[in-house]
């Protein structure tokens, strides 16, 4: 007791500034060497915090810029199934049928003689001669036709007139003769002159029943175009659009024919001997068309 009064007076009795020297006071072990605050957290817990927060930064920029999250390359969503192809489409349908229809395409050079043989053909037969090139013509010189122009630019240069011309005109002239006149028979002279048109006539009005080939030397057809241009008025009918078009029926409207011969529907008839002979050779043809 009584030590303790002295210790109390001694106390007492010191200056401030030694107090702590007289009393210690225990210290936590913390680095920075001051108590810490209540409800400080922990640096073990703040760097967890500090690495969910860039984790979760880095998985939000990974998402924008279009990248599967980690966890959903876990469990991806499966995918959509692939739409069906269009393989299996049905075809168009044709405007008129192959049964009732009867379509012979009769190709040849300029100047080979399929005009001549196609009128022989449709008194002997009951066909009508559709000329592709004469409805062309027709057209441009109609009044009103918003194609003439048009028409007119690609004969002069001896080119073959978009498909969709030509198709369009064929085919209204052989609704007309189907209904005025009851023919269904059509000689289709000088077209097609490219594949693509053989597809697309094929497809859209009518499937040819045979092709008619007229085989003709350039130097034969020549001369007989010139001489035809004399009195024919027509403008491709001079010596730079005939070249042309021998250039033109040669790359383009050939492969026509050697793609009907892969299906044994071309039939050829050579064109240098006389004009009769030459059709004896065609009525042989088509009488066993119609035999079948």
């Amino acid at each position: 007791m009584f030590r303790t009064l002295l210790q109390r007076t001694a106390i007492r009795g010191t200056p401030r500034t030694s107090l702590k020297q007289a009393i210690p006071i225990a210290r936590r072990p913390f680095t920075t060497g001051k108590p810490p605050s209540s409800g400080s957290p922990s640096i073990p817990a703040m760097l967890a915090v500090a690495s969910m927060g860039f984790a979760a930064y880095w998985t939000l920029v990974k998402s924008r810029e279009g990248q599967t999250m980690p966890r959903r390359q876990q469990k991806a969503d499966p995918q959509p199934a692939a739409a069906p192809s269009n393989n299996n489409e049905e075809p168009p349908v044709p405007a008129f049928s192959a049964d009732k229809v009867t379509v012979v395409f009769v190709l040849g050079g300029p100047g080979a003689g399929k005009g001549t043989q196609c009128d022989r053909l449709k008194n002997d037969y009951d066909f009508v001669h559709l000329s592709a090139g004469d409805l062309l013509r027709e057209e441009q010189n109609r009044e009103g036709s918003k194609y003439g122009d048009l028409i007119k630019h690609y004969i002069k240069e001896g080119l073959i007139v978009p498909m969709e011309v030509t198709i369009a005109l064929l085919e209204q002239a052989m609704r007309e003769s189907m209904e005025k006149d009851n023919k269904y028979r059509f000689l289709v002279d000088g077209f097609p002159r490219k594949m693509d048109q053989a597809i697309k006539f094929e497809e859209s009005v009518v499937s040819s029943k045979l092709v008619l080939y007229f085989e003709c030397p350039e130097q034969v057809m020549l001369e007989r175009l010139l001489k035809r241009g004399e009195n024919s008025g027509r403008t491709d009918d001079n010596i730079e659009s005939i070249k042309k078009r021998f250039r033109v029926f040669k790359d383009t409207s050939f492969p026509v024919i050697e793609a009907f011969e892969k299906e044994n529907k071309v039939k050829t008839v050579s064109c240098v001997k006389p004009v009769d002979e030459v059709y004896q050779e065609v009525r042989v043809i088509f009488d066993k068309m119609f035999e079948q």
